[in-house]
């Protein structure tokens, strides 16, 4: 693991830090709806604020595209938080107020063209006031944004606990497993996630395919699979991922069965059909009740899991979210008393283990989506190639 310059040795008292987190929740009609990454910062600010630090916290929020879009506007997380708010990201007059220990947030960074845009220019003059640069936000050190990297060419820049906690946790997966090892990659589209099986087909004992990657490997096996959402085109690609698995010794499962609908429509009456019995008018929104059942089971054999994207459309509540829950609830179970080894990262994969009540019960839940996924790839993050050392 490469070494990364992270807090712990520095001396923060009386200095300006500038501080990168990642507040960009959801929210629905003036509320937070999901307050995981807001409540994960917490303990970067906690050892700010106690070592004496003046700590200035930047965020993005939503794709403003360089305006100000008060829907989009960071007050409502100040409130969460109950700390100050400034209303530009590039203000700089209340600087000279601060005292040692005291915390405040600035304005959404995208309202402005040049965050996005990763503009030196940008940059400067977001770092002019500050003493040292802390990144905390491993949720989004995936892109070539101004605060994640041009940044770095004007302070010191350190990695915070959170940011130093994912890499730690994720570097240890890809490297020292305990086996049998079970990965289960759910979710739509398989473009986004080729690079990903074929690292993990490398590290995995098994790999579970589910959800519409699920109907689109089953798909190009020949099997049926009704007017539903997969990817044809992704036919040549699932072969090779197979052909790749096989060399590696690792055992590709895909769906036994799965929940169909006659309309895409949460509404409409859900039945269980055999993966080589799916009809021509069968619209499948979930995996079926066997699948779960073998699923659960693999997790009683395993002693590390991996799991990133939903099964079905768990969006839609229990009735199409069946097979993600069931999961959820064993996968859960298993980790709290600790006979398992768990990563979970996915927003969608988190918003399930929300929507159960679960969440706080598993090991170790990432942040990241995109970051995710590009790490375990084996990508050095934009965001965390300027925080390593040598």
């Amino acid at each position: 693991m490469k070494t990364i310059r992270n807090l712990k040795n520095i001396n923060v008292h009386s200095k300006y830090v500038l501080l990168r987190e990642d507040f960009n929740v959801q929210i629905v009609d003036g509320i937070i709806t999901d307050t995981f990454r807001l409540d994960a910062s917490l303990n970067t600010i906690k050892r700010l604020v106690n070592a004496g630090a003046r700590v200035v916290i930047c965020s993005h929020l939503g794709r403003p595209n360089g305006k100000r879009v008060p829907e989009l506007s960071l007050r409502i997380v100040a409130e969460y938080l109950n700390i100050p708010f400034v209303d530009d990201c590039l203000r700089k007059d209340f600087l000279s107020n601060m005292k040692n220990g005291e915390v405040v947030l600035m304005e959404n960074l995208r309202f402005y063209i040049g965050e996005e845009k990763n503009e030196k220019s940008f940059a400067k003059k977001l770092a002019d006031g500050f003493d040292i640069y802390v990144n905390d936000a491993f949720a989004v050190s995936h892109r070539k944004a101004a605060s994640i990297v041009a940044i770095t060419k004007y302070l010191p820049s350190y990695a915070g606990d959170l940011l130093e906690n994912e890499i730690q946790n994720l570097t240890n997966f890809l490297q020292n497993p305990k086996h049998p090892l079970v990965a289960f990659v759910g979710g739509a589209k398989i473009d986004t996630k080729i690079n990903v099986l074929k690292k993990l087909v490398g590290i995995a004992d098994k790999i579970v395919i589910g959800g519409a990657m699920g109907t689109t490997f089953n798909f190009a096996l020949g099997l049926p699979v009704g007017n539903s959402l997969y990817e044809p085109e992704q036919a040549r690609n699932v072969m090779k991922i197979l052909k790749l698995a096989y060399k590696n010794n690792c055992e590709i499962l895909l769906p036994i069965d799965k929940g169909v609908g006659e309309v895409f429509d949460k509404n409409t009456k859900r039945i269980n059909r055999d993966a080589g019995q799916i009809k021509d008018d069968d619209v499948i929104m979930d995996d079926g009740k066997r699948t779960t059942q073998r699923n659960i089971d693999l997790l009683y054999t395993a002693k590390t899991v991996v799991w990133n994207g939903t099964f079905g459309l768990a969006e839609w509540g229990k009735k199409w979210g069946y097979s993600s829950f069931e999961f959820a609830k064993h996968l859960a179970h298993l980790s709290k008393a600790k006979k398992l080894k768990v990563i979970v990262g996915g927003g969608d994969t988190v918003a399930a283990l929300d929507a159960c009540g679960v969440r706080k019960d598993i090991a170790y839940v990432s942040t990241g989506g995109g970051a995710f996924l590009e790490f375990i790839e084996g990508k050095t993050l934009p965001g965390i190639k300027p925080l390593i050392i040598g």
